[in-house]
């Protein structure tokens, strides 16, 4: 076995950020218990798929076009979104299981049943999902490591974005939302680099939200201390 693989065959990967937060309240630890198994997507840790096959996501959403939240938080954007728009599939991918847990109540507030969970590394995802198979992804707020020697951790980087671009199906749309002025420099330098056009035509389109957007807690965070959320629109050509 190689040096640069876990026991379970799996890449080593640096992961930088919290998993967990402050102590669960029991309804959430009962969210988890009760929901999350039900909802997330069989095969994607490297324990129940060592030789990575891809997903089936005819099983998972049938004929609908599937989107990708990259991160959802505390959830309101997934759950508003799969509210909206019943005819697609929303996978989620969180790490921080608090955020699960919250994204688990507004589940069961809402009653939305055409999204999937996945409690860990997005980039585990991308290695079982098919090529050209995602019609929408959203970057909402991600951790943006300020600090200039942490700037290679920051999702905008080849790392993510090359399998981003694997999975996403030719017209797809990434969205970008984040209120640092230096992500959004990297985000404008790197995403075009992998395949993706910038769809904007002034500074308009950057500072005004997307028709369908709903403000998380992250941007309402941003906005009282001051900070200018932007909004970045992607497409995969």
């Amino acid at each position: 076995m190689s040096e640069d693989t876990h026991p379970t065959g799996a890449p080593w990967r640096n992961f930088y950020g919290r998993r967990h937060g402050k102590t669960l309240r029991d309804s959430q630890r009962a969210f988890l218990d009760e929901d999350l198994q039900a909802l997330a997507p069989r095969g994607v840790s490297w324990e129940e798929n060592p030789e990575r096959r891809p997903l089936d996501l005819g099983a998972l959403f049938g004929a609908r076009d599937v989107w990708l939240e990259i991160g959802f938080g505390g959830g309101e954007h997934m759950v508003h979104q799969a509210a909206a728009n019943p005819g697609v599939g929303i996978i989620g991918c969180e790490p921080f299981i608090n955020g699960v847990a919250m994204l688990l109540g507004k589940i069961r507030d809402a009653g939305v049943s055409n999204v999937s969970v996945h409690p860990g590394d997005v980039r585990d995802m991308f290695d079982v999902l098919p090529e050209a198979s995602i019609a929408r992804a959203f970057l909402l707020y991600p951790d943006p490591w300020p600090k200039k020697r942490h700037h290679r951790r920051r999702f905008v980087t080849p790392e993510h974005l090359e399998p981003l671009a694997r999975v996403m199906k030719p017209g797809a749309i990434f969205r970008v939302a984040t209120d640092i002025p230096d992500y959004v420099r990297q985000t404008l330098e790197q995403v075009p680099r992998q395949g993706f056009e910038w769809l904007a035509e002034g500074p308009q389109d950057w500072r005004t939200p997307w028709e369908d957007w709903i403000s998380t807690r992250y941007e309402q965070k941003a906005l009282r201390e001051g900070r200018v959320p932007h909004y970045l629109t992607f497409r995969r050509v």
